[in-house]
C-alpha cells in the first residue's frame, strides 16, 4: 500500500489542524494505520494508531484527550483530528501502514512496511 500524507501548515497554540493519509493500492482495510511524528533532533515517536475497521485506537499519552484518529475506508483515507495544540506538538508526522489486525499498538516504527512522505506543521506561541 503507498501513503500519502498532508494538511501540515502554521497553526496558533490552542488552535486545531487535520492531518489526512491517502492510501492506495491494496485494500486500505486490511491495514492497521499509525501515526507518528519526529520533532528537531529528537527520535520518530507514536501518536496513534487505527484498526482497519476503525474499531479500535489507541493513543500516545501525550496526544490522549487532544487528538483523534479516523479512517473513512470508502475514500481510503485516514484522519488526525489534533485539538489544544501546543508548541511541543511541532514536528512532521508520518502515516504508516501495518497489514494485520490492531490487538496492541506497535510503538516500534521498525514494523511498518509502508510510510507517507511526512508532513509537517508548526505550532507558535
Amino acid at each position: 500500500v503507498q501513503l500519502q500524507a498532508c494538511g501540515g501548515g502554521l497553526v496558533q497554540a490552542q488552535g486545531s489542524l487535520r492531518l489526512s493519509c491517502a492510501a492506495s493500492g491494496r485494500t486500505v482495510s486490511l491495514y492497521t494505520i499509525t501515526w507518528f511524528r519526529q520533532a528537531p533532533g529528537k527520535e520518530r515517536s507514536f501518536v496513534a494508531t487505527i484498526s482497519g475497521n476503525g474499531e479500535r485506537t489507541f493513543y500516545a499519552e501525550s496526544a490522549e484527550g487532544r487528538f483523534t484518529i479516523s479512517r473513512d475506508n470508502a475514500k481510503s483515507t485516514v484522519f488526525l483530528q489534533m485539538n489544544s495544540l501546543e508548541p511541543e506538538d511541532t514536528a512532521v508526522y508520518y502515516c504508516a501502514a501495518k497489514l494485520g489486525q490492531l490487538f496492541r499498538p506497535t510503538y516500534s516504527s521498525k514494523s511498518y512496511s509502508s510510510w507517507g512522505q511526512g508532513t509537517e506543521f508548526t505550532v507558535s506561541s
